[in-house]
């Protein structure tokens, strides 16, 4: 049942195995999809694991479902200064604070966002001259005139910020730019060349056009226009694993990657400050043990069970999930033609009677 995955995810949690935490939640999302807290969970757990953009997209759905859920808000917040979008967060992070009882987490992220948007307007101020030509000496003089020639130039930060992730087959950009016209925006694809272009009306043109790291398929990249950004799909010509998004004449071995055995529903991945473990060596040696563990009574027929929900294909394991949870665990069916249809109603065993929970 959901709650048992989410009392399992919030053990996973605290013991920092935050990559298990998010898969028993997104399970219990797809038995309780309208739970809004299992949304604002998985958002922390997708932060921990720097899946920032994710964390958003769960935080903005707990809010959905839920607009009066503190945390939900706080995650948003965290996940977009993460993010640079710190526009974005010191709103979410003032609603939330309006609805804690608590709000020092949030008055302590607002001033920070407050401070990191000041800072984003910085810039080097230009040099002045201290030294007169009446009291310096040749070589101030020559100094002088050097600085002179060399025009001081603003840092600024670029106008709109890009990440990337990727897949085996695919390859993924983000620029992160708000409420921009599509008739404003531009995107070409070529051969290993990216060409995105945002042409405001009142404002500089904005280019983006990387020489990419490796070569794609023109005729199958996309792209979609969002109210807060623009997201890019790359489709690779190979599935080799990409360093980084642009070109480098840096000498790299590309790593090929089995596309075949990859699902599509596989979450991309992402840098971890965690040390690293052997997840498939783990999986393959707690298969084993389960394989040959002696069991009998109700663990044995669960165990076999969850064999034939392993071994299931789709519409299987459909009708399996479906059947269980709507009879409240007395019909188990394994024909989804017969199930997917129809609620299924519950079944008592001979001699008993079925009652409902009173919560």
């Amino acid at each position: 049942m959901a709650s048992d995955l989410e009392a399992k995810a919030k053990e996973a949690f605290v013991e920092d195995h935050f990559e298990l935490a998010v898969d028993l939640l997104s399970q219990a999302i797809h038995l309780e999809p309208n739970k809004a807290e299992l949304y604002a969970d998985r958002a922390q757990a997708n932060i921990k694991l720097n899946n920032f953009t994710e964390a958003v997209a769960d935080a903005n759905k707990a809010i959905e479902l839920n607009s009066s859920l503190p945390k939900a808000y706080l995650r948003k917040g965290t996940a977009c200064m993460k993010l640079e979008e710190y526009e974005t967060a010191k709103a979410a992070l003032e609603v939330g604070a309006s609805l804690s009882p608590d709000n020092s987490r949030f008055a302590t992220l607002i001033k920070e966002c407050d401070k990191l948007i000041a800072e984003e307007s910085y810039t080097i101020p230009i040099i002045e001259e201290k030294t007169t030509t009446q009291d310096a000496t040749p070589k101030d003089v020559q100094q002088q005139d050097d600085l002179l020639e060399k025009p001081t130039v603003a840092v600024t930060k670029p106008k709109y910020r890009h990440e990337f992730y990727q897949k085996p087959d695919q390859l993924v950009v983000t620029i992160f730019a708000k409420k921009i016209p599509k008739e404003s925006i531009t995107v070409d694809f070529g051969e290993q060349i990216l060409s995105v272009s945002i042409n405001v009306p009142g404002e500089d043109v904005y280019a983006f056009q990387p020489r990419l790291f490796g070569k794609i398929v023109p005729s199958n990249c996309r792209y979609e226009v969002l109210s807060t950004k623009i997201e890019i799909r790359l489709a690779k010509a190979e599935p080799i694993h990409w360093t980084s998004l642009e070109f480098t004449t840096d000498i790299v071995v590309p790593q090929r990657v089995n596309a075949s055995s990859v699902t599509g529903s596989q979450r991309p991945s992402y840098p971890s400050s965690k040390q690293t473990r052997d997840w498939d060596k783990i999986e393959a040696q707690v298969k084993k043990e389960e394989k040959d563990e002696k069991l009998d009574g109700d663990a044995a027929l669960n165990k076999f069970f969850r064999e034939i929900y392993q071994d299931a294909d789709e519409d299987t394991r459909r009708a399996m999930k479906k059947s269980f949870v709507e009879s409240n665990g007395t019909v188990l069916s394994t024909n989804w033609k017969e199930v997917g249809s129809k609620k299924v109603e519950g079944s008592a065993p001979d001699g008993m009677e079925l009652k409902k929970w009173e919560y």
